[in-house]
C-alpha cells in the first residue's frame, strides 16, 4: 500500500461507523432531549446575536464581548473550509457529500451549543481576571465532579489533535494555492506573505484577535455570499436539477461523469460529514475554547450563539458554495478544492470571479487561523497554567512561530508536488481524533448541560422569566451560587 492509500485508509477507520455514530447519535441525543432547542428558539438565537452587537456596560467576567467571541469563533469556522474544503468533498464524494454536510450541521447545532456551555461553566480565571476554557477545562473539572477516570487519557489525546491542526497548516496552503493559481504569483511567495500578515496580528494576543474580526468576520462574509449568491441567480433554472442531483447522490451511487470518477453513498457521506465538522467544528471542541473567553451572566447565554454560528457556516456559506460548484457544472471537471472553487466561480462571473473569490480566500483564511490562535493559546495555557513565567516563554515563542507550519507545508506541496485531496485526507485525519473524545465526553457531562438549560429556560421563558433572583444551581463551577 503505498502511502496515500495508508492515509485514505485511515481516515476510512477514523471517520467510520465508530465516529459517525457517536458523532450522529449524540447530536440526535441532544436535540431530542433538549426538545429540539436549536430549531424552536433558532429565532430567538439570531436576536440575540443582534442583541450582542449594541453597545452595553458588563461587568461580567471574561476576556471578549459575546459577540467578539461570536465573530472569532466565525472566523475560526467560516474559513477555507467553506469553499475549499466544500469544493473537494464534492470533488470526493460527489454532490451528495453536501446533503451530508447539512445534516451534520442540524444536529450540530445542538452539540455546538452544548460543548460552548460546558466550556463557559468549567472555565478559570488567572491572576488577572482573564478567562479561559475548553474541553480539557470540562475533562478535568468535570470528570473530577462526576468522579470519572480517564480525563487524562482524554485531554491529552484531544490536546494532540488541536496542535496536530497547528502544523497542518491548512489555511496557508490553501490561500497560496489559489493566488498563485489565479495570478500567476510564486506559490511559496503568495506563502510568505500571508505568514507576515497573520503574524502581525497573532502578536497582540487575544484580545487583539476578538477586536480585528469582529470588524474584518461580517464583511468578508457578506462580500461572499453576494458574489455567490449572483452566481446561481444567473442560472436559477438550474437549481431544482441541482437539488435533485444533491438528493439522488446523497443515497445512491454517483457515476463517474467527466473529470468526476464517481463516488459510493458511504463516500459522500464520509466526507461530508467530515468536511461538514472540519468547517462548522461542532464536536470538534475548537468553538468552545473561543466561547469560553466570552463576558456572560449566564452559560447558555453563549452557548445560544454557537447555534446560529453553524446555521450561518454550514446552512447558508457552505450551501452558496456547494450550489455555485454544482450549478455551474464545474463539479464534475476533474478539479478539487481551491482550484476547483475558481474554476465554478470563473465560469459563472467571467475574469472577475477568480479575483473575488481569491480575495475571499485570503480573508477566509487570515481570520480562520488568526482565530484558531486562541484554541492553540488555551490548550498550551492549560498544560503550562501552573508556571506563568514558563507560560509567557512559551505563548511568545509560539505566537512568533504560528505562521511557519503553513508556509513549510506550502513549500513542501509545491517541491514534491502532492495533490491538494491528499492534503485534505490530512484535514480529516486531524479533525477525527479530537471529536471523537470531545464527543465522548459531552455524553458524560451532558446532565450538567441539561441542568444549565433548565435554568435558562426557567429565567427567560418559563416560571423565573424576566426575574433577577438567585439561581438554585452553580452557573459557574469555580464561583457561588447566583
Amino acid at each position: 500500500m503505498d502511502f496515500v492509500g495508508l492515509i485514505n485508509t485511515l481516515v476510512g477507520y477514523l471517520w467510520g461507523t465508530p465516529l459517525l455514530v457517536t458523532l450522529f447519535g449524540a447530536g440526535i441525543y441532544f436535540t431530542v432531549r433538549s426538545k429540539f432547542w436549536q430549531f424552536v428558539h433558532l429565532r430567538y438565537s439570531i436576536k440575540q446575536i443582534a442583541n450582542s452587537l449594541k453597545p452595553k456596560k458588563d461587568d461580567s467576567s471574561g476576556m471578549l464581548s459575546s459577540f467578539e467571541a461570536v465573530a472569532t469563533a466565525l472566523g475560526s469556522a467560516v474559513g477555507v473550509g467553506n469553499i475549499a474544503g466544500v469544493a473537494s468533498a464534492i470533488a470526493l464524494g460527489g454532490p451528495g457529500a453536501l446533503f451530508w454536510m447539512w445534516v451534520s450541521a442540524l444536529v450540530g447545532m445542538a452539540t455546538k451549543m452544548v460543548e460552548i456551555t460546558l466550556a463557559l461553566h468549567y472555565r478559570e480565571k488567572n491572576e488577572n481576571g482573564d478567562a479561559y476554557g475548553g474541553p480539557t477545562y470540562y475533562m478535568e473539572k468535570g470528570f473530577k465532579e462526576k468522579k470519572y477516570f480517564g480525563w487524562k487519557v482524554l485531554a491529552t489525546v484531544f490536546g494532540l489533535g488541536i496542535l496536530s491542526d497547528y502544523f497542518l497548516g491548512m489555511s496557508a496552503y490553501t490561500v497560496s494555492e489559489a493566488v498563485s493559481s489565479v495570478f500567476g504569483i510564486n506559490q511559496i511567495m503568495v506563502a510568505v506573505v500571508f505568514a507576515i500578515a497573520l503574524t502581525a496580528v497573532v502578536l497582540g494576543g487575544i484580545k487583539r484577535l476578538g477586536k480585528v474580526l469582529s470588524v474584518v468576520v461580517p464583511f468578508m462574509c457578506i462580500l461572499y455570499l453576494i458574489a455567490g449568491i449572483i452566481i446561481i441567480l444567473k442560472d436559477a433554472a438550474s437549481l431544482p436539477s441541482s437539488f435533485a442531483l444533491i438528493f439522488q447522490s446523497a443515497f445512491k451511487l454517483s457515476a463517474a461523469i467527466g473529470g468526476f470518477a464517481g463516488a459510493s453513498v458511504a463516500l459522500a457521506f464520509r466526507t461530508g460529514l467530515a468536511r461538514g465538522v472540519y468547517s462548522n467544528e461542532a464536536g470538534w471542541g475548537t468553538a468552545a475554547m473561543i466561547h469560553s473567553t466570552a463576558k456572560v451572566k449566564h452559560p447558555v447565554e453563549q452557548g445560544v450563539m454557537g447555534v446560529v454560528e453553524v446555521f450561518i457556516d454550514t446552512i447558508i456559506v457552505c450551501t452558496v458554495t456547494g450550489l455555485v460548484i454544482i450549478n455551474t457544472g464545474a463539479w464534475s471537471s476533474g478539479l478539487s478544492a481551491a482550484p476547483l472553487a475558481i474554476e465554478a466561480f470563473e465560469i459563472g462571473l467571467g475574469s472577475f470571479g477568480p479575483m473575488i473569490l481569491v480575495l475571499a480566500i485570503f480573508l477566509l483564511g487570515w481570520t480562520s487561523v488568526t482565530a484558531k490562535y486562541t484554541n492553540y493559546e488555551i490548550v498550551l495555557r492549560h498544560i503550562f497554567g501552573v508556571n506563568e513565567k514558563t507560560l509567557k516563554i512559551i505563548l511568545k515563542l509560539f505566537r512568533s512561530c504560528v505562521a511557519i507550519p503553513g508556509l513549510m507545508l506550502t513549500i513542501i506541496k509545491v517541491n514534491f508536488d502532492i495533490s491538494s485531496s491528499v492534503i485534505w485526507l490530512f484535514a480529516d485525519l486531524v479533525t477525527g481524533l479530537p471529536t471523537l473524545v470531545n464527543i465522548i465526553s459531552l455524553l458524560l457531562l451532558s446532565g450538567k448541560f441539561f441542568e444549565l438549560l433548565k435554568d435558562y429556560n426557567d429565567r427567560n421563558f418559563g416560571r423565573l422569566k424576566g426575574s433577577e433572583g438567585r439561581s438554585s444551581i452553580r452557573l459557574f463551577y469555580d464561583e457561588d451560587i447566583v
